[in-house]
């Protein structure tokens, strides 16, 4: 996220000198947010890269508003608890925006032509990305978040992930959030047949994970506000996917930052790492364990998720609008 760019000034003058000290102390706290720069290199590159072409091609970097969703069905396992991880403590960062004027780029994940992963249910990652995204930005723009952008792009693989940062970038956006569901690598997988055609599971791993890259030009800004998301998603009564840090993963293995958020690092990825803003990448949960797609497949889960991400954006951009007013 590449800094300078300053998104809230505040000053104070003609105070008494005893509100003159209070003015500079306050001062001292609401720091400027500055646009940083990230990126995504391989869209999760332990996810399955197949199409089942069920959904129609948006137009290349557009902010659009895109079409509807599939159905998907049943099949219930139980999936086993998360292992205990060390904390990683850090500090908020401060922030302070008028809700009215942030603005924040809501990425769908993955293309019409570069799916991502594969539900066991055989439906693209891109349409569970499309839709839950959809309804974050109608949920932020009815919370006063008018000038939140949604960003569809087109294209395959690593010319699409530059093509979206690009996109991006040319936006002059105070936040990136890029919307994912999850799925697990390869040696994980199982084989079943769903409505007659042979099909991938894992039901070993479920939950959500959130990503920032050490990368980005404004880390610190964009590990505050994975920290208030992952905080909010558990007070959504979510739980993360604590795989990323065992040994299992092997080179899909992730650093842990908090344990209690579900913070990951994942340095390399473009959409974190190459666009000018603070960044971060939300797998909103694992459509490749069958109990969970179902989940992720409904529309009270995609409104639980939104009302997170909400509530995570509110906290993040105007905590000081509540006490001090616009300065």
């Amino acid at each position: 996220m590449s800094t300078g760019r300053k998104f809230a000034e505040s000053g104070f003058g003609g105070w008494p000198r005893r509100r003159t000290i209070i003015a500079a102390m306050v001062a001292l706290v609401l720091l400027p947010i500055e646009v940083s720069d990230a990126g995504r290199l391989s869209d999760v590159s332990s996810k399955q890269d197949r199409s089942p072409k069920r959904v129609a091609s948006p137009k290349p970097a557009t902010l659009a508003k895109p079409s509807a969703s599939p159905k998907s069905r049943t099949a219930k396992r139980a999936v086993p608890k998360p292992v205990a991880l060390k904390r990683f403590a850090s500090k908020p960062v401060a922030v302070v925006c008028d809700p009215a004027k942030f603005r924040i780029v809501l990425d769908v994940g993955h293309t019409a032509k570069s799916e991502g992963a594969i539900s066991a249910r055989n439906v693209a990652e891109f349409v569970f990305n499309l839709r839950l995204t959809q309804q974050i930005e109608e949920k932020l723009k009815a919370e006063g978040f008018a000038a939140t952008k949604l960003l569809l792009t087109e294209g395959r693989g690593r010319s699409s992930l530059f093509r979206r940062v690009a996109a991006v970038n040319n936006l002059p956006a105070h936040l990136l959030l890029s919307i994912h569901h999850d799925s697990v690598p390869k040696s994980f997988l199982e084989e079943w047949e769903f409505e007659g055609k042979k099909s991938h599971f894992s039901d070993r791993f479920s939950g959500y994970s959130v990503f920032v890259s050490r990368n980005n030009p404004d880390f610190k800004t964009s590990l505050s506000f994975a920290e208030l998301l992952g905080k909010e998603m558990k007070a959504q009564g979510l739980q993360y996917a604590q795989q990323y840090s065992q040994a299992i993963m092997g080179r899909y293995q992730r650093p842990l930052l908090n344990k209690e958020t579900g913070v990951y690092s994942y340095d390399e990825l473009v959409v974190l790492r190459k666009t000018k803003m603070p960044a971060v990448l939300l797998e909103a949960g694992s459509i490749i364990n069958r109990d969970e797609e179902l989940k992720m497949d409904s529309p009270e889960r995609r409104d639980i998720i939104s009302s997170g991400v909400t509530a995570a954006v509110k906290e993040f951009c105007d905590p000081r609008w509540g006490i001090l007013g616009p300065l």
